[in-house]
């Protein structure tokens, strides 16, 4: 599904990536984790376009990303839930669900709001609700079906708990396990590790622009030294 070679990335005269390297497959979960500022996010920005690569290669789904502008790649099946949510403020729930929804894939069951409101009940009684009066989880769950209604064969979230209630959390991790359920390849950055190893299948630890660490979520667990080197757990 998704397979990164020697992704190099600047920011000016500053480089932020260093050859990362990373691949999981369709129907898989994987994690990008790291403290902050490490480069999960620019790795992200990468693989959509919002930042230009200066070397590598970024194959998803067999076509080579780099090069490509963002809504070209977008237009291949990847749907993001960015970083602090940005859901349209001024526009409802619903019209903000339906803003950007398309099926560019032509799949023959696509998401639609009523599969979205299935997996996220608590939006069908704010349907009308403003997105700037939604509380942070609304937003979150807005954000996540906003991006279903791209249609993607890959959904990407950055910071997919962050501020979040527990309770809130453990209604994301249940939509994304159904979401899995479903065959969708997800790639995750989020802190709160015990819940995000339940369901991921592969994990890559980046530090300082590199992958200094991958392998399962059992894996990941059992190594002590890794979790404590560059997770701070």
């Amino acid at each position: 599904m998704l397979k990164i070679e020697g992704l190099t990335t600047h920011y000016g005269s500053s480089q932020a990536l260093f050859g990362i390297d990373l691949e999981f497959g369709t129907g898989e979960v994987a994690t990008l984790l790291g403290r902050n500022g490490m480069g999960k996010t620019t790795t992200i920005h990468s693989v959509l376009g919002v930042v230009k690569p200066s070397g590598g290669s970024i194959l998803f789904d067999g076509v080579e990303l780099v090069g490509r502008p963002s809504h070209k790649n977008a237009n291949l099946g990847i749907g993001l839930v960015p970083e602090g949510r940005q859901v349209f403020p001024n526009l409802s729930m619903y019209e903000n669900l339906v803003a950007t929804a398309s099926n560019h894939l032509g799949y023959p069951d696509p998401w639609t709001v009523d599969k979205v409101f299935e997996i996220f009940p608590e939006l069908a009684t704010r349907r009308g609700s403003m997105g700037n009066l939604l509380s942070g989880g609304e937003q979150q769950m807005l954000a996540i079906g906003r991006a279903l209604m791209t249609n993607p064969k890959l959904l990407i979230l950055d910071e997919a708990t962050e501020g979040l209630a527990p309770l809130i959390r453990q209604k994301i991790w249940a939509a994304l396990s159904a979401i899995k359920g479903e065959g969708m390849s997800i790639l995750v950055v989020d802190k709160n590790l015990k819940d995000l190893l339940r369901i991921a299948d592969r994990n890559f630890i980046i530090e300082r622009g590199k992958v200094v660490w991958q392998g399962s979520s059992d894996e990941l667990r059992a190594d002590r030294e890794a979790l404590h080197r560059y997770l701070g757990v």
